[in-house]
């Protein structure tokens, strides 16, 4: 007898809600796994609470602060960017513990760029009430490149013909610095896209970064990550006459969403994917193959996005079986939507083939 199809989410559950658990809860039997470890930078937060402190941030009506080389336009900072809920989580931490010396300019924008809606109404819970002059943009963008592409396009409307650089040596730059708040762990693309050197100088965006929390992974998570798998296969598994459900039996469907790089490899050792797989030891030399080969029939991998499918892809030749065009529940759902309306058409495929033979 089939239910749900189980969903294991490899992060914490969120609180309050989980946008992941409402939307999976419906059809699927969501259970989540976390897998990181997260330690707030205490030091960094206090550097960043001095910035604002310090006037920073301060706009034309509020005058030029002491901290750094300010702009032109009387603020060293015009905005910050957040693309992981725990940054933003990190400086919600910093203002309830100490305050926000701030007030928005009323004469500039101060924009909050973001990436992803579950970070996005995050950072309105914060911005609504520390922050009401501030405006949030990025919900949409799906990925760090994107939302570099939207900054360039949109900062660059506030402060147009401007400069991020110093100008012949004395003038301070006309274009005020993003901050942004990250993790350790973390790519560079969105500094790389905005600070470009290929790029026009009035496009470019000075980046601050401040790492203001460190990842790591939870040294519970493996042995967590195999009892979820086995407790999916009790509900699942229709089993032999010992009764005793296992790692390796016949089952329905499991789907695992992988939201980053940290614990894939715990991961795949304990479903025995990639070059844990049975033919990553018989001397296959196309490890690709042997990603692939490997893959279990009743087990299947969805990423989050493109950094994570990468990195499975890069590191550990495997391929997962959904990458989400959006990091959203509605996008990953959409992929497993797809891949097993693809796995049912093969399969109908084949068994027509199989008939036709016989017949």
């Amino acid at each position: 007898m089939s239910g749900p199809t189980p969903i294991l989410l490899l992060k914490t559950r969120s609180s309050p809600h989980d946008g992941y658990h409402e939307y999976f809860s419906e059809e699927f039997q969501p259970r989540f796994v976390p897998v990181l470890e997260h330690r707030v930078h205490g030091k960094n937060l206090e550097r960043v609470r001095g910035l604002f402190a310090s006037g920073a941030f301060a706009g034309e009506d509020q005058g030029p602060g002491s901290s750094g080389e300010l702009g032109a336009t009387g603020r060293r900072f015009g905005g910050m960017i957040f693309t992981s809920q725990r940054a933003v989580e990190a400086f919600a931490l910093m203002i309830e513990e100490n305050g926000l010396p701030f007030t928005p300019s009323q004469t500039k924008p101060f924009p909050l760029y973001t990436v992803g809606p579950a970070t996005a109404r995050a950072l309105a819970a914060l911005r609504d009430k520390y922050l009401p002059g501030a405006t949030i943009y990025g919900e949409d963008a799906g990925n760090g490149q994107n939302l570099a592409y939207l900054i360039l396009e949109h900062y660059n409307t506030i402060y147009p013909d401007s400069t991020a650089e110093p100008q012949h040596g004395s003038s301070p730059p006309t274009k005020p610095s993003l901050l942004f708040l990250v993790g350790e762990q973390r790519r560079d693309i969105i500094p790389k896209t905005l600070m470009g050197p290929d790029r026009p100088e009035t496009d470019r965006i000075h980046v601050e970064e401040i790492v203001v929390y460190e990842t790591g992974e939870m040294e519970s998570f493996e042995a967590d990550f195999a009892d979820a798998v086995r407790q999916c296969r009790v509900k699942t598994q229709h089993t032999g006459p010992t009764d005793s459900p296992s790692l390796s039996g016949p089952t329905a469907p499991i789907w695992v969403v992988v939201f980053s790089p940290t614990g894939c490899e715990a991961m795949l050792r304990v479903l025995k994917m990639g070059p844990f797989g049975k033919n990553a030891s018989d001397g296959n030399e196309n490890p690709h193959e042997s990603g692939k080969q490997a893959a279990r029939p009743d087990i299947f991998v969805a990423t989050i996005g493109p950094t994570t499918r990468d990195f499975l892809r890069e590191k550990f030749a495997f391929e997962a079986h959904v990458c989400a065009e959006k990091p959203s529940p509605e996008g990953v759902a959409e992929g497993i939507r797809w891949f097993m309306a693809m796995r049912e058409t093969d399969a109908q495929s084949k068994m027509e083939t199989t008939d036709h033979i016989k017949g």
